[in-house]
């Protein structure tokens, strides 16, 4: 591999290392009885609320429309993803160490399967939460309704209006992704975009060279 390329793959999977200290994705709600707003931090092996008591206030109003309780002890994947990270970010730097093409190639399908099935499961979660209803002991009902947040972006939840972008870990994530990206890039980019045709090696034959002209006597 390219010096360049070597440095792109190791930078991306160090740039991973901050998803371990800050929070990946933040979901915010605000409503007229909450103008300040009120919201939750999903790390990479817990989720709790921003202020002290949001993730406790935000379960209550949970009870209230039938959607159960947020309980971090009960979503496997947290007890998963810190190692699947570590993994990415060790096989990342093993592979600028190697110096192979092929490695390369692996480590980035790898690391661009794992993100995608990390947001497909969160939308998958958000999906479970905001739709599977306790119907039955919830107190607000209205037929129709989903308590769904967005993925990402902007949504009108009744008198909510709730908020999903990703924090500074999910920024993180989001440039690892674009470095690996290019180190393949750097990495298979031809020069000048073509490559050079080879001389011919095929040797002309030689003119035959005219005998000297014999001189008669």
């Amino acid at each position: 591999m390219k010096r360049s390329t070597r440095i792109l793959t190791a930078a991306s999977a160090l740039v991973l290392a901050p998803m371990y200290a800050f929070p990946i994705w933040r979901i915010n709600l605000i409503a007229p009885q909450y103008p300040e707003g009120i919201g939750m931090y999903i790390h990479i092996d817990s989720i709790g609320g921003i202020k002290e008591h949001d993730l406790e206030n935000i379960n209550q109003l949970n009870h209230y429309i039938g959607m159960r309780v947020i309980d971090p002890l009960a979503i496997p994947e947290l007890r998963w993803m810190p190692w699947i990270l570590g993994a990415l970010l060790a096989l990342g730097l093993l592979t600028a160490l190697a110096n192979s093409r092929k490695a390369l190639v692996a480590w980035v399908a790898s690391f661009a399967v794992a993100a995608t099935a990390g947001l497909v499961d969160f939308w998958k979660w958000s999906y479970d939460y905001g739709h599977n209803l306790d119907w039955e002991h919830a107190i607000i009902k209205v037929p129709g309704m989903v308590y769904q947040p967005p993925l990402i972006g902007v949504k009108q939840i009744l008198n909510f209006r709730a908020s999903s972008w990703p924090d500074v870990g999910g920024l993180a994530a989001f440039l690892a992704m674009a470095l690996a990206l290019a180190a393949l890039v750097v990495e298979f980019r031809r020069r000048g975009g073509r490559i050079a045709p080879e001389r011919s090696r095929v040797a002309t034959p030689a003119a035959p060279r005219a005998r000297p002209a014999t001189i008669a006597c």
